[in-house]
């Protein structure tokens, strides 16, 4: 009998340092990606100055930017592994190779993912700030640990200002609960507080999902090489190499009077615009007739079937919370991983699932950084001050972190949420998660419908040379209209 618990104690003692390992060698990398992207941005004066306490401070800092964004991007895949290690195990179920794969790791990623959220919104995003805003207080000797203390004391003022606000929310939601957990910090506010993060995540996933899925065609389209439809690419071409050699011999001449200077400031911004143009206009004249006939077009129609595929599965899950309650998110203990697929296609319907969760996260970042209130935090490659990584990598952090929540409220997985991922209360009320999808489905379909019309509309008027007369276009105008006001203009 002792034999056979020392074994199992082994066994759960390999199990547990195989997760630690696992767990550990996957932070690892996704560190040193993390560091890659944020030393691509950063701006290196902040770092090379002649200040070692400055440098110090801002290398601190950089490095808890590197752990929250490391997190971030481990939120991003908790959804898509999970999914896949249950399709894996499914499909290889007796694998040596594969016992690794299990429910209990899958759960300890989930709670570790929490866990470093709360400590990097909660704690670290802050005191990064704090300490690169810092200077020590007034008296105390200048050095690195005066801008610990004054970081660490701020950080406690804002610790009780933010717990006073969340006792206050609690005590006025739920007053009997408020009451008896006054003092249960970690079991209660802490959870409670991060409920609130996620819901502010996810209604931010709502305004700037839809708006992102519109944007993507053009933003994916700036990429790509577009067909030559009814347009003479060397002409075109000819024109605008004429413009900026006539713009180069006009910056060539020399003058001091400040008039010409100001004129010669426009004069660069408009040789790099026309410049660009001509690099543009002779990678088309380069690319091959299936990269510009084939490519453009396939990609184009990837795009409209992901948005289209989101939409009818909101859709439908709009569907299944009127009539089945099985269909609201909620929270599960044991993932139960390999004993059936999440998706009624199988292997081919997870692989779907999770192709759509990156699209939907690609989507969110790119209305996120296109949106009038959050353009400023764009960042730029080499020119991306300490301030600016830091209120990036709290933004990513919210948006990867709801992520999850994301995914299962509108139905695009059916793969339960874990851990404390589903304790949130707001997740239980029909209303809420009901008016969600009824939302995002209404703002995805308008924002789908106005952007492919207008840009047929718009590929049609350049197609046939519309642009180029002196007319007013706007979003309203009739292409064909415009066709038939350009050859009547002709004929007289």
């Amino acid at each position: 009998m002792e034999t056979d618990d020392v074994s199992v104690r082994e066994q759960l003692f390999h199990n547990r340092v195989r997760e630690t390992i696992i767990c550990v060698l996957l932070f690892i990398c996704l560190y040193i990606v993390s560091y890659l992207i944020l030393t691509h941005f950063k701006k290196n004066a902040e770092f090379a100055t002649d200040d070692v306490e400055d440098a110090t401070v801002n290398k601190i800092a950089l490095w808890l930017c590197t752990f929250t964004l490391s997190v971030a991007v481990c939120a991003v895949l908790l959804l898509p592994i999970s999914i896949l290690s249950n399709e894996v195990l499914l499909t290889f179920p007796q694998s040596y190779y594969m016992q690794w794969l299990n429910g209990s790791l899958i759960h300890g990623l989930w709670n570790l993912v929490f866990l470093f959220s709360n400590l990097s919104l909660v704690f670290l995003m802050p005191f990064a700030y704090f300490f690169t805003e810092s200077e020590g207080f007034a008296g105390s000797k200048k050095g690195v640990m005066a801008r610990v203390y004054e970081a660490v004391v701020l950080l406690l003022l804002l610790a009780l200002l933010v717990l006073g606000i969340v006792w206050v929310a609690s005590a006025i939601l739920h007053d009997n609960i408020a009451r008896k957990s006054l003092y249960d910090l970690w079991e209660y506010y802490l959870p409670y507080l991060y409920s609130g993060i996620s819901l502010f995540g996810v209604l931010l996933f709502l305004l700037c999902t839809p708006f992102g899925l519109s944007r993507m065609f053009s933003v994916i389209g700036s990429l790509l090489v577009k067909p030559r439809l009814l347009e003479d690419v060397e002409d075109t071409l000819n024109c605008t190499t004429f413009e900026e050699d006539s713009l180069s011999r006009k910056l060539s001449c020399d003058s001091t009077t400040f008039t010409v200077k100001v004129n010669k400031e426009a004069l660069k911004t408009e040789y790099e615009t026309v410049q660009n143009k001509r690099l543009a206009l002779e990678m088309r004249r380069k690319a091959s007739p299936w990269q510009r006939n084939v490519g453009y077009p396939l990609v184009m129609l990837m795009l409209l079937a992901m948005t289209v595929v989101c939409v009818l599965m909101v859709c439908f899950n709009v569907l299944e919370l009127l009539l089945d309650e099985a269909a609201m998110p909620r929270g599960m203990e044991d993932p139960h991983l390999g004993m059936a697929s999440f998706s009624m296609f199988g292997s081919l319907g997870a692989a779907i699932q999770v192709v759509l969760i990156l699209y939907l996260m690609m989507s969110s970042l790119v209305g996120f950084y296109s949106s009038p209130l959050f353009i400023g935090l764009l960042p730029r490659a080499q020119d991306t001050n300490l301030t600016e990584i830091i209120a990036n990598c709290v933004s990513l952090l919210i948006l990867s972190s709801a992520l999850p929540v994301f995914s299962r409220t509108l139905g695009i997985t059916r793969f339960d949420l874990l851990g404390d991922f589903g304790r949130y209360d707001w997740l239980g009320n029909f209303y809420i998660v009901f008016l969600y999808n009824m939302l995002f489905a209404g703002l995805t379909s308008a924002s789908l419908i106005k952007t492919v019309t207008w840009a047929v509309q718009r590929e049609l008027i350049r197609a046939f040379g519309l642009h180029r007369l002196p007319l007013k276009v706007s979003r309203s105008a009739d292409p064909f209209r415009l066709l038939l006001a350009s050859g009547l203009s002709k004929i007289q």
